[in-house]
């Protein structure tokens, strides 16, 4: 997808998704969409077929926000923390721009058997940027070299889901980024070289 094209469809995104968290889902409307997002109608349906598609790109605003956050890494920072640093800022936006209802739904789209599972997509930034922190972790003998990579990864993606699910299974009534902040490196630990059982 070329910049420009990938810009009109990233305004549409981010513009959907701060109208569904102040008005909610069902007041939103593709010409609401489209008047915030400042496109047209005509590219609103170029990308998606109606305001439902939207509830699957939810991960394209979680990976617009892994890259400002990948610039915002300290390269000295040791690549576990960078990992619950991504983790802590990303659970954290989810409480204050996403409504817990929106997150629900999109969860619950990646389990229904004609959709597709966004979340899972190793083309996201989300995978790229996982892949990078956790080899550079690897080359610097902070992470175990005995796991491979991609255990890593599925590892970090999984305990994330099941952090969201559960958060949203719980109906929100604790908060996800200070549940996280206690429950992911609990079950990352074992990623650290010096981890022992």
């Amino acid at each position: 997808m070329a910049k420009n094209a990938n810009d009109t469809c990233t305004k549409i995104i981010r513009a959907a998704w701060e109208l569904f968290y102040e008005n909610g889902y069902d007041d939103t409307t593709v010409d609401d969409i489209v008047a915030r997002s400042g496109t047209s109608k005509g590219s609103f349906y170029h990308y998606f077929p109606g305001k439902d598609a939207l509830l699957g790109s939810l991960s394209t605003l979680f990976d617009e926000k892994y890259r400002a956050l990948s610039d915002a890494l300290d390269p000295e920072m040791n690549s576990f923390d960078k990992l619950i640093f991504l983790n802590r800022e990303l659970f954290f936006m989810i409480e204050n721009t996403v409504s817990l209802e929106l997150l629900t739904r999109m969860l619950s789209t990646q389990l229904t058997t004609g959709s597709e599972r966004h979340l899972l997509d190793r083309s996201r930034f989300y995978f790229k940027l996982l892949r990078r922190i956790c080899t550079e972790g690897v080359q610097r003998g902070e992470l175990r070299d005995d796991i491979p990579i991609t255990e890593m990864i599925r590892s970090y993606a999984l305990l994330e889901r099941a952090l969201m699910y559960d958060w949203c299974i719980c109906g929100g009534t604790y908060s996800l980024s200070q549940d996280a902040s206690v429950q992911l490196p609990r079950y990352l630990a074992y990623l650290k070289n010096n981890f022992r059982l």
